[in-house]
This record gives structure tokens, sequence and C-alpha cells, in this order.
């Protein structure tokens, strides 16, 4: 597991923000990198500093919480914190990791914390890693496949399963691309955004995109666009 977290608090409130600082202090896993106080602010600070979790005020003047979250490629882990309880069921709806009520209390964001130890400790321990040559099975419907690792494309979201391409074939199964990431071979495989992962040795073209984000071109055909927190993983990682 990361020594630490980078987080960044977005808060239009002074006063709220030094609250959550102290009671984060107490806490040697969340690093504070940053505090912004209104959503463009916070929207310039996280593709700079690409932070591991946002403590994230939902009202705020001009643009709220909400909206911050759809103007981003790529979104961290996001604890919500907020006076109001009736925005519950639709932060989950954006993938919250936790829903926090203002005053925070010091006993619940110690339980918020403590789960992401555990989620993060369970991603840094995954099952037995693929190598290019394992082979997988495949079930969809009544339709099976046993395919080697290395002669998979593309991994896709769609909805509560996984797409899985590979030849002329795209099976969907019932698995989080989060734990499909956890056991392939990190040399061969690259998550080019939330919703994609693809086979680095299937790439036929690479092209430069809009706000320095990258365009991928699969040998099937595929193009995907890559965040542009990973465009830089990526051009950090390979570039010669």
């Amino acid at each position: 597991m990361k020594t630490t977290l980078k987080a960044i608090i977005v808060e239009d409130s002074r006063l709220a923000r030094k609250e959550l600082q102290l009671l984060l202090k107490e806490h040697q896993l969340i690093e504070v990198i940053g505090e912004a106080e209104n959503v463009d602010n916070a929207f310039e600070m996280i593709n700079t500093t690409f932070p591991d979790i946002l403590f994230l005020d939902i009202n705020m003047p001009e643009k709220d919480g909400f909206e911050l979250l759809e103007m981003l490629d790529e979104i961290p882990k996001v604890i919500f914190t907020t006076a109001y309880d009736e925005y519950a069921i639709k932060s989950f709806e954006y993938n919250a990791f936790d829903y926090l009520l203002k005053p925070i209390n010091k006993d619940r964001l110690q339980k918020a914390i403590d789960r992401i130890e555990i989620e993060e400790n369970v991603e840094k321990n995954p099952q037995k890693q693929f190598t290019p040559t394992s082979q997988v099975f495949l079930k969809d419907g009544e339709d099976c496949w046993m395919v080697a690792i290395q002669d998979i494309t593309l991994f896709e979201i769609v909805g509560n399963y996984t797409r899985v391409y590979f030849k002329d074939k795209k099976p969907l199964i019932y698995k989080s691309l989060n734990k499909i990431e956890n056991r392939l071979p990190t040399n061969a495989f690259f998550r080019v955004n939330r919703q994609q992962i693809v086979n680095l040795n299937h790439i036929k073209n690479v092209t430069p995109w809009f706000n320095g984000k990258l365009k991928f071109t699969m040998i099937n055909a595929t193009e995907v666009e890559v965040s542009r927190r990973q465009s830089v993983k990526f051009k950090q990682d390979l570039e010669l």
C-alpha cells in the first residue's frame, strides 16, 4: 500500500476547510496537498496534482460538487462532505466512496479512512497474477472460450459488466474492471481511462488528441481516448 494518499479538500467555507484539515492531520494515511474554494479552482488543481482522494462539498457558489465530477476525465475516490443528507442517493450515482455529514464526526471520518485503507490493501494484494501466456476462461451466456491473455486487445466497462475484446469476439463477463486490472501483467496492459484497459502490444497508432491527451487506435480498429492523467503517465513510462 502507498505510504500516503494525496488528498484535496474542495470546500467554499474557509472555516470548514480548516476544521477538516485539523481532523485529517491525525491520519498518517492522508496527505492533504491542496485546498480549493470553488469548482474551477478545484478542476485546475486536480488536473495538475492528480490526487488519490477528493473531500468534496456539494453546495458551492456557481457550480456544485456534482458538476465538478462531470468535468473530470478521471475521478479520484470521492468523499462528499455536506450539511445536507438529501444528496446521499444522488452521490452514489457518481460512485462516491463515502458521504459525510457536517459537522464531520471524528469517529465517522475514522471509519471512512479505515475503509480506504482496507480497499488499498486489497488492491495491492490481488489474486495470482496472470502472465501473457496464461489461458483464461470466459463465458457469456451459452458461449465459452479459453483465451490467452496476450490475445486480448481491450477490456471495457459496460454497466456492471466488462466487455472483453479478442479476435472478432467481444463477450460480456460479470467481473469488475478493477479486479481484472489487479491480475493483468503490468508490462503488457495499460489503464487508459476509468472505463478501459488496453493491451500495449495491440496498439496500432498513437496520435495527439485534445488538451494534451492521446488517442490509441487498436489493431481491431477500435479507437480509445486516453485521459489526461494517463496520457502523462504513458509518456513518462514509455518515452525513450
